[in-house]
């Protein structure tokens, strides 16, 4: 069982209070509130869902609920989980109040996903043992805890498992000037300088999504480093993408092979996802959580009922690339 890792730096660049936070604010509202409600009762916090693109920060907000409560958390990678004695051996060690935080919780099995509703709605942690004609049901109780999903699709959750969260955030894609706050704290994590204008640079490019932002920031840093510069500036920064091959709006290689075949190859669409995948030679699921959110957010493609469909803007911008 492959556990998710965050190494050191990682955990460097997150911030551990709410107040540190940058962006999602009405989460973050939501969040005080219930975190101190729990902790002026003396309680465990209600489950928590949390959902949105990903690179938003989803297990960064896992942390920071842990450090408010004071709690210990337990880092769980939901594609690791493949039988119900994996899910077991974790939840029968967790301690009162511990936080098991579960990254892409909608890929766990059925199996394991229906273990978790008697342990998130009763405390109880149900095994059978033997097989179908001699089974029985071992019943262990588990301390209070507080489980915290992440996912990208809250829709590919079951509705019993969705119901059993008192608490839902969706987040959303990030402001320019949050992202470039990002950037600027990053620096200073990295003890580099940067300028305002080659943060907003690098924001602009990032796609709304700090992870990437972090990401670009330390490519642009490496070209800083290579070429002796201790600075960097919108120049450094615009060259540095550049070579990237990153566009003024962030779009990558990717992007343009799907806004070309849908626009030159299916003649605007409407057409399937499958079908611009293969085109294209990339996965369906890595399209319609890396790249789409994105196209969607700038209003390049519109999902329909019967496929994507291209607007008159990206083709626009296709051609006068």
């Amino acid at each position: 069982m492959d556990n998710k890792v965050i190494d050191k730096e990682e955990l460097s660049l997150r911030p551990k209070y709410l107040d540190e936070y940058i962006g999602q604010d009405e989460v973050k509202n939501n969040l005080k509130i219930f975190i101190g409600a729990a902790k002026n009762r003396n309680e465990v916090l209600d489950h928590v869902l949390l959902y949105g693109p990903p690179g938003l920060g989803k297990t960064t907000l896992a942390y920071i609920i842990a450090n408010e409560m004071n709690t210990n958390i337990k880092i769980i990678n939901g594609p690791s989980i493949e039988k119900t004695g994996d899910i077991a051996s974790i939840l029968s060690m967790i301690e009162p109040g511990d936080i098991v935080f579960i990254d892409e919780i909608h890929r766990l099995p059925k199996v394991v996903e229906e273990m978790l509703y008697a342990a998130m709605e009763d405390f109880k942690l149900i095994t059978v043992i033997g097989d179908h004609v001699n089974s029985s049901s071992i019943i262990i109780d588990l301390p209070p805890f507080t489980l915290i999903g992440a996912t990208t699709r809250p829709g590919s959750l079951s509705s019993p498992l969705r119901a059993r969260f008192g608490i839902v955030e969706k987040l959303n894609l990030f402001s320019i000037e949050e992202i470039s706050k990002i950037i600027n704290r990053t620096a200073k994590v990295f003890d580099m300088h940067i300028t305002y204008d080659a943060s907003i640079e690098i924001a602009k490019r990032s796609r709304y999504t700090p992870r990437i932002a972090i990401r670009l920031f330390k490519r642009v840093r490496d070209y800083a480093n290579y070429h002796n510069v201790k600075n960097i500036t919108l120049d450094i920064s615009s060259k540095a993408l550049n070579n990237l091959k990153i566009d003024k709006i962030g779009l990558e290689e990717v992007d343009f092979k799907y806004l070309d075949c849908l626009i030159n190859r299916f003649n605007g669409g409407p057409v399937g996802i499958n079908s611009i995948a293969a085109s294209i030679n990339e996965e369906v699921q890595n399209l319609e959580d890396a790249y789409e959110p994105y196209l969607i957010q700038i209003g390049f493609i519109n999902r329909t009922l019967r496929g994507r469909v291209a607007s008159t803007r990206a083709k626009c911008y296709l051609n006068n690339r």
